[in-house]
């Protein structure tokens, strides 16, 4: 066949995974994502449930290897079924762990994590994708982390990868999600291949306060009221107190489907989707999940119900969505390595209350089959730390360009994994991947705060 007509899914290795925002709109855009890696065991647990056929390592990947890497890929192979591999790694993918880099944060350039994205390079250059995707904040571009960024950038010239430049930049707006989100997106082609371009913008945005005067020709981005407007007011449900998922009525699910957007039809699979090439899932569609309830005072619904919409809460210094609008970022907070605080959550645009998990995925473009941890904390980590699966989407559509295949919809459905691994504790999470304690997170902070005690 001629290029651009081999039919085949292209594979992938997803690199500090976390829930798995990125593994969506990779497998999206048609990748098998044969193998993940997550050191956090509760993110670990969510990703293996939400993709069963994935290989999921539960490991530091400062401790791993290429060698191991490419095993774990040759056993995701006898996972997905995959009868035309050649052995070689399409891409590998990934975002490194930012709070180092991060302009909300302290910008410590002594941060171990700052080592991370070294990590990554180094896998690449043992694994020899044909292609390497990392994500990251904006702010390893600027400031003295800017010398970070052009280091890896010799290191990944060196190992013979062309880098996409000028380096970018991407807008979750820009690509259909109803969030002010930007992040860098750093791309390499192996010098072999076609040079893969960054996907140009497909929506504009709205801003906050609701849609600006414009000319362009790009239609609008989904606005927060398309993006949740359907969903049923979950104070309304008592049991949603103790847990995160409540059955819908008949009435309930009648309702939701006629207040659904385009947007939210497709998160939920009810309009076809000709470019959604991953493996559909069978999921429940009679039951509201990750949706628990948080219980504010009296005096936290005054204030919340006085913002108006668009505009920051004084005291909380909580953003109440605007329903015209799009969502502010949404940040994940620190984990328990990090002293557990929680990042600010938005307001709902029409309740006096934060959003829910569910709601914040919908923000983030995340499919409605798609499950977060049972605990509000973990989460909201989780989808504050993932990619947006849209954005995620349509920088995989260029590299399937830049291969010049063209990925089969899988037609088989995939059963998603056990509901127990979604409410599993740190130390619960690492008995079930058998894991090293140190793979917890705080556990592993103290280790290494011991070591530095140590050598000073």
């Amino acid at each position: 066949m001629g290029r651009g007509h081999m039919i085949r899914r292209p594979v992938a290795i997803d690199l500090f995974a976390g829930a798995g925002g990125l593994s969506v709109g990779l497998e999206e855009a048609g990748f098998d994502v044969l193998a993940a890696v997550e050191y956090d065991p509760v993110h670990a647990a969510t990703h293996t449930f939400n993709f069963p056929l994935t290989n999921v390592l539960c490991r530091d990947v400062t401790t791993l290897t290429g060698d191991e890497l490419l095993v774990a890929c040759r056993q995701g192979v006898e996972r997905t079924g995959t009868t035309d591999w050649d052995g070689e790694v399409d891409l590998v993918a990934g975002g490194p762990p930012c709070q180092g880099f991060s302009m909300i944060g302290k910008r410590q350039l002594d941060d171990p994590r700052n080592r991370l994205p070294w990590d990554f390079q180094r896998l690449v250059a043992k694994i020899r994708p044909r292609y390497f995707l990392m994500e990251n904040v904006p702010g390893m571009m600027t400031g003295l982390q800017s010398g970070i960024l052009a280091g890896l950038i010799a290191a990944f010239e060196r190992d013979g990868y062309v880098i996409t430049k000028p380096v970018r930049l991407l807008d979750a707006s820009a690509f259909g999600v109803p969030q002010d989100r930007r992040r860098l997106f750093l791309l390499g082609s192996r010098h072999d291949q076609e040079a893969v371009l960054y996907p140009p913008p497909r929506t504009r945005s709205r801003g906050k306060q609701g849609a600006p005067p414009g000319n362009s020709e790009l239609p609008l981005t989904v606005s927060v009221a398309q993006a949740l407007s359907d969903l049923p007011d979950i104070d309304r449900f008592e049991e949603l107190l103790e847990t995160d998922t409540a059955d819908l009525t008949l009435q309930q699910q009648q309702a939701l489907a006629r207040k659904a957007s385009a947007y939210v039809r497709r998160l939920r699979g009810d309009d076809l989707d000709e470019g959604d090439l991953s493996h559909p899932r069978q999921w429940n569609r009679a039951s509201l999940t990750s949706s628990r309830r948080t219980v504010h005072t009296p005096l936290s619904v005054k204030r919340f119900r006085a913002t108006e919409p668009g505009e920051t809460e004084p005291v909380s210094r909580f953003h109440r969505l605007h329903p015209d609008g799009v969502c502010n970022t949404i940040r994940a907070g620190t984990g328990s390595e990090r002293g557990a605080f929680t990042s600010p959550r938005p307001i709902h645009p029409t309740l006096p209350r934060v959003i829910s998990v569910r709601e914040a995925a919908r923000l983030h473009s995340l499919p409605d089959w798609f499950r977060l941890h049972s605990s509000k904390w973990h989460g909201f980590r989780q989808v504050g730390n993932a990619v947006c699966p849209l954005v995620g989407r349509a920088v995989g559509e260029m590299f399937v360009n830049a291969l010049g295949i063209a990925p089969p919809k899988p037609l088989k459905t995939v059963t998603l994994g056990d509901e127990m691994l979604l409410g599993l504790n740190m130390s619960a999470a690492a008995r079930h991947f058998e894991a090293d304690p140190s793979a917890i997170p705080a556990q592993r902070r103290r280790a290494g705060a011991e070591v530095g005690a140590a050598a000073h």
